[in-house]
C-alpha cells in the first residue's frame, strides 16, 4: 500500500491536532506538522509531500506567502494545497486561489471537510 505524505502548516497546536485527527481517519497517509510558513518550507526542502494544508494567519511567514513560494518551486508547483483559515471573505478566498491554492476551507474545522479535501486531491484507492 502506498502512503501519501501530508504536511500541515498551522501555528495553533490545537488546530493542528484537529486536522491530524481528521486525516488519521484516512488510511495510507503519513502526516507531518509545521508551526509556520518558514518551518513548512524547511520540511518541504527536507522531504517530498503529496498534499499541503496551511493556515493563512501565522507568525513569521503566513500561509499566502507559503502558497506563493511553493507554486514558484518547480518541484512543488503541482502539489495540491488546501487553505484552512478564519478568513471567510470572498476576496481572501479569491486571492488564495489566484496564488495557487486548490481548496479553501473556513474555520471552524469540520472533520468531513478536511477528509473530503484530502480524498479529492490525492489519488486514494479507498
Amino acid at each position: 500500500m502506498s502512503a501519501f505524505k501530508v504536511l500541515i502548516v498551522e501555528d495553533s497546536p490545537t488546530m493542528r491536532q484537529l486536522i491530524v485527527f481528521a486525516l488519521k481517519r484516512i488510511r495510507g497517509l503519513q502526516i507531518s506538522e509545521a508551526n509556520d510558513g518558514v518551518d513548512g518550507l524547511k520540511k518541504l526542502s527536507a522531504e517530498r509531500f503529496d498534499l499541503i494544508f496551511t493556515d493563512i494567519n501565522m507568525p513569521i511567514m503566513d500561509g499566502l506567502k507559503l502558497v506563493s513560494l511553493v507554486r514558484n518551486d518547480p518541484g512543488y508547483k503541482d502539489v495540491p494545497i488546501v487553505i484552512i483559515t478564519t478568513e471567510g471573505a470572498n476576496e481572501d478566498r479569491e486571492r488564495a486561489l489566484a496564488l495557487g491554492a486548490n481548496e479553501y476551507i473556513t474555520k471552524p474545522i469540520q472533520t468531513t471537510k478536511i477528509m473530503d479535501a484530502a480524498r479529492r486531491l490525492l489519488p486514494l484507492t479507498v
